[in-house]
């Protein structure tokens, strides 16, 4: 019953990282391929937690931590490039 559950969690997980990676592609703005890009780097935080639960093991969190601060300090830069204020 619990891989059944992680199996349909995992595959949600990948299903909105399609999505998020199909906007990116097809974004009418910068802004908009900013947002996706963001949320694809959410979803990846997201499945390497997932992942870290499912197999047991704890260095899965200091990667998807290292990960997070990496993508937030790379998303206000693209933000603040988009505003010209860089």
């Amino acid at each position: 019953m619990v891989n059944t559950l992680y199996t349909i969690a995992a595959m949600i997980g990948l299903a909105a990282l399609l999505l998020a990676f199909v906007r990116m592609i097809i974004g009418p703005g910068a802004a908009n391929r900013v947002v996706a890009l963001d949320v694809m780097t959410i979803v990846s935080i997201s499945l390497i937690v997932f992942l870290s639960a499912h197999f047991g093991r704890g260095i899965y969190l200091d990667i998807a931590l290292v990960y997070s601060l990496i993508s937030f300090v790379g998303v206000v830069a693209m933000a603040r490039y988009l505003e010209r204020g860089l």
